[in-house]
């Protein structure tokens, strides 16, 4: 359908879903597929309905097919394409960057021309803005001007802000993709420094995928990680890691910081939940 909220149906307004004070912001970010603009275009949705003002400001400079309206896009300040056919300024010939080297240095101009984003986001002080971030995970992890520039909006304009980190419900259905998934969200949340909100994206797609191994609440509650050891320890593929795949689990059960919130975006009550979520962080 072409609308992803059942205007007709809505959740009634119980006082969370009221216009709020200030700017808020989410940085939505995740893997490449996670669900990122999908997820932008049905919470901004969902949103205006219930009579929040909401923008969606595209920050990835590769993301030529938006499936929303987007208020700020930063291709009018960088695009990528342009970054990766670029003359050397000594040669005169391509730097040759390729795309993942090209969107560092996009984020990077990003970061040192921020004040061009506070410009353009002027017009929608007071609302609520989702950031449709690029997917490279490095950005998050171990890149510095993605966080400088989410420290800039948290700290400096003081705006309220979340990270909303997308996961794909496929990665549950493989113990070594889960962990990988875990230990990424973890990553991301001490690096980048702000309230997180971990989203299993997708759910609604579980009927195609398959059986889950372990059940639903196993991978949104993060429960004892033993299960996915013993998952692993039946894969001759991967047996033999078993004691670096025992540590990976331990330290993030140690942090004790990552658990999910189900998502499935053309489903009313559930993207209610995630935002009730989001509100609670900032």
């Amino acid at each position: 359908p072409d609308s992803m909220v059942d205007h007709d149906h809505i959740i009634p307004n119980d006082g969370s879903a009221s216009i709020v004070e200030g700017t808020y912001a989410q940085f939505v970010v995740g893997t490449p597929g996670a669900g990122k603009s999908t997820y932008c275009a049905g919470m901004s949705e969902f949103m205006q309905v219930l009579k929040r003002k909401c923008i969606v400001v595209n920050l990835d400079p590769a993301n030529d097919h938006l499936s929303y309206d987007c208020a700020v896009d930063i291709r009018d300040l960088i695009r990528l394409e342009d970054v990766m056919s670029m003359p050397d300024d000594a040669t005169h010939d391509a730097v040759a960057l390729g795309p993942n080297g090209a969107l560092l240095y996009c984020m990077e101009y990003l970061e040192q021309n921020i004040d061009w984003l506070k410009d353009a986001l002027l017009p929608y002080k007071g609302q609520w803005i989702l950031f449709d971030c690029a997917g490279q995970v490095e950005l998050y992890t171990s890149h510095s001007s993605m966080k400088n520039i989410f420290r800039t909006i948290s700290d400096e304009w003081q705006w309220r802000t979340a990270c909303v980190h997308l996961v794909d419900i496929a990665h549950c259905l493989d113990a070594a993709k889960f962990i990988s998934a875990l230990l990424l969200c973890l990553t991301a949340i001490v690096h980048l420094e702000l309230p997180h909100i971990n989203v299993l994206s997708k759910v609604d797609q579980l009927k195609q995928l398959g059986r889950l191994p372990l059940g639903l609440q196993f991978y949104t509650e993060v429960l004892d990680l033993e299960h996915l050891l013993e998952l692993l320890h039946n894969d001759s593929r991967i047996g033999r890691l078993e004691s670096l795949n025992r540590a990976i689990c331990q330290l993030i059960e140690e942090f004790s910081m990552v658990k999910f919130t189900p998502l499935k975006i053309e489903n009313k009550r559930s993207v209610f939940n995630v935002m009730q979520q989001i509100d609670r962080a900032t």
